[in-house]
């Protein structure tokens, strides 16, 4: 591999156009080995170049970064001055304000020497499943060895054989990104499979990075806000520009919209239709489909094989992820056994996670779910009162601070046709009171539907837990949104939490105790 120096790289993104100059890049400067960059100071490694972006932005992040061993810097034409001033002599690559992410981007990747060469990459998308769709490969791939053969990227962790944390962004900004990427090749990982989201798409995240497989699961009206999209049209825009940079597709025949999904997929290479439904054209679908309490089996029926399949996990929707996983599988090369053997064993954190009290009472039950938008609730809700007939259904959930404006007229709606009771409460409030939140939630609650607004989420929980064993006949309790999150975004930090599995055992206990079972 070439090394890639400080000149090498100001020439590339001239050419690109996204430069509009250089300061302090002397002949000596230039023939500066480039082996990494960062845009944040924390992560620095000597050799790196620092990106200094962000309308919160501070220069002493590029002092921490120069500390650390940054060799140069990148910024926008208007912030030049001032860095400069407070990094006299330091190389400076400066961008046009409008160019600084893709600049970003590709200097990350460039500079991280390629490592998606050395790396079968997936990328998925779509309103609703990317975690599952994400885990159910990750457990087919492994082929039986966790993290023996698969780095991730996505909403819930990030595992790279190098590094291990909990997600703060479902798609990092482009430097993590390649960070990750070089470790999961240093790591010798053959796989990444990523989830890929509207904003890592709509804000070049993931620019310069090939897929080769990406999945178009669904798309719904979701994440409309002034700091997201600013309509739908925008949304959908964003999600297709995935196949921009995919060699194989595969596309859910299901979803709304599938013909213009299917259109834009066209410009790759092969695409695999998948559907739950049979829809016809498929290449991937299924039959036989049953459920049982926490269990779901079809028959499986592939291009080159088909074989019964069983899920560990309840949720009649989670077929369609399966196929997904399935299909992405058939892309990779990989045969029935290790699939069927894959899906059988997936595990997924927070998502269709059944909770069995301690007591080993079959009257209550938690079904702990990251369902946080109409889409999810659409499909989530349905297969809860199919799959227990009969049963109260008691939904717990919020809706965030400073996103998503939508939710917090559609969730209540939408929950409000399924479930016997809804308690609102706290759900990453950000720098937004949860009681307003929750007040306007309770206004698009339909008449005679009962409910109460909790607002500590904790309370909440236990209030639910309660609910369930104080009334007749069997309940299952709906904790939605956060999944197995031990993290609440409160102002402008994230606050540790309990997670509401754990609450909902503890709750239970207490109950049973007290002899409510």
């Amino acid at each position: 591999m070439d090394t890639l120096t400080l000149a090498s790289l100001a020439a590339l993104l001239e050419r690109r156009g996204w430069l509009v100059g250089t300061r302090n890049l002397t002949a000596e400067a230039g023939a500066t080995p480039v082996t990494g960059a960062d845009c944040d100071s924390r992560v620095v490694r000597p050799g790196h170049l620092f990106i200094c972006k962000g309308a919160a932005f501070k220069p002493a992040y590029l002092a921490a970064a120069l500390n650390a061993g940054a060799v140069a810097y990148l910024c926008d034409e208007g912030r030049a001055d001032e860095l400069a001033a407070a990094a006299p002599g330091v190389p400076a690559l400066v961008a046009r304000p409008e160019s600084l992410r893709p600049a970003m981007a590709l200097a990350a990747a460039e500079a991280f020497g390629r490592p998606d060469r050395a790396v079968q990459v997936v990328g998925i998308t779509g309103t609703k499943g990317k975690s599952t769709v994400s885990y159910m490969l990750r457990a087919i791939l492994d082929n039986g060895v966790p993290g023996s053969g698969t780095g991730v990227i996505g909403s819930i962790d990030t595992y790279d054989g190098v590094e291990n944390l909990e997600s703060h962004n479902t798609t990092p900004e482009a430097p993590d990104l390649w960070r990750h990427i070089a470790n999961v090749r240093a790591a010798g990982l053959p796989y990444l499979d990523m989830e890929v989201s509207s904003q890592g798409l709509k804000y070049d995240r993931v620019l310069g990075l090939t897929f080769d497989v990406g999945v178009f699961l669904n798309i719904g009206r979701d994440h409309i806000s002034p700091v997201e999209h600013p309509d739908f049209e925008d949304y959908f825009a964003s999600k297709l520009r995935i196949f921009d940079q995919t060699r194989t597709a595969v596309v859910n025949l299901d979803a709304d919209h599938a013909d213009e999904i299917l259109a834009r997929a066209a410009q790759c290479e092969k695409c695999l239709r998948f559907s739950a439904a049979g829809a016809p054209g498929a290449d991937v679908w299924a039959s036989n489909v049953t459920s049982s309490l926490g269990r779901v089996s079809f028959t499986a029926h592939m291009p080159t094989w088909e074989a019964p399949v069983t899920l560990p996990m309840p949720g009649l929707f989670n077929v369609d992820n399966a196929l997904a996983a399935a299909a992405v599988a058939e892309a990779l090369g990989i045969g029935a056994d290790q699939v069927v053997r894959g899906l059988a064993e997936a595990r997924v954190p927070g998502r269709m996670e059944l909770v069995c009290p301690p007591d080993g009472s079959d009257k209550v039950m938690a079904l702990v779910d990251y369902a946080h938008n109409k889409l999810s609730y659409q499909r989530f809700f349905p297969s809860v009162k199919e799959e227990f007939p009969g049963w109260r259904v008691i939904a717990l959930f919020g809706a965030p601070g400073g996103k998503a404006y939508e939710r917090r007229q559609e969730l209540p709606e939408e929950a409000a046709k399924w479930a016997d009771y809804l308690i609102y409460t706290e759900e990453d409030p950000a720098n937004e009171a949860v009681e307003e939140i929750c007040a306007q939630m309770v206004a698009a609650t339909p008449a005679g539907v009962p409910y109460e607004v909790i607002c500590d989420r904790e309370e909440a929980v236990r209030r639910a837990t309660e609910l369930a064993y104080a009334g007749d006949g069997p309940a299952i309790v709906c904790l939605l949104a956060k999944g197995d999150e031990t993290r609440q975004h409160e102002g402008n930090a994230f606050m540790p939490c309990r997670t509401d599995g754990e609450i909902f055992l503890e709750a239970a206990a207490r109950c049973a105790k007290l002899g409510r079972a």
